[in-house]
């Protein structure tokens, strides 16, 4: 399996919001750009298993396709109406919309792929193709 490039910034929020989407935003909505999602990626025999944390969300609310050798894995944050007697003190952390994109080869059976989500993280098993034995055959001298 072969990981498309990101970076990940090791800045605090205030830094991560203000590189991630700038100047990304430009010309755009600033609910436009999409934020970044850490993910774990494990492999066994089997496949591969990947987690993206991403709490308090609802498992309609992702999407996972795989077309062309690209699996995407998105969400869309919902807009909700703000309530003039709902004031926001303080906000260190909000459901931003995220897109994460993976390169997988031909290694991977794309059509076993199965998704999850439990406890705030989005669990993903791409399994592995079996590798075609070719059995020794012999020939018979005529």
């Amino acid at each position: 399996m072969t990981l498309v490039k990101h970076n990940n910034a090791a800045f605090n929020n205030l830094f991560d919001e203000l590189f991630n989407s700038f100047p990304a935003t430009w010309g755009r909505d600033a609910h436009q750009a999409y934020a970044s999602i850490p993910v774990n990626i494990h492999e066994t025999h089997e496949g591969y298993h990947l987690e993206l944390n991403a709490p308090g969300r609802n498992k309609e609310d992702f999407k996972v396709n795989v077309e062309n050798g690209l699996l995407t894995i998105s969400y869309e944050k919902k807009e909700s109406q703000e309530q003039k007697d709902y004031k926001t003190i303080r906000r260190e952390f909000s459901f931003r919309s995220f897109k994460r994109s993976f390169s997988i080869d031909d290694k991977i059976n794309a059509d076993g792929i199965q998704a999850r989500y439990e406890n705030g993280v989005l669990k993903l098993y791409l399994p592995k193709k079996e590798e075609v034995k070719v059995s020794p055959k012999e020939i018979s001298i005529l």
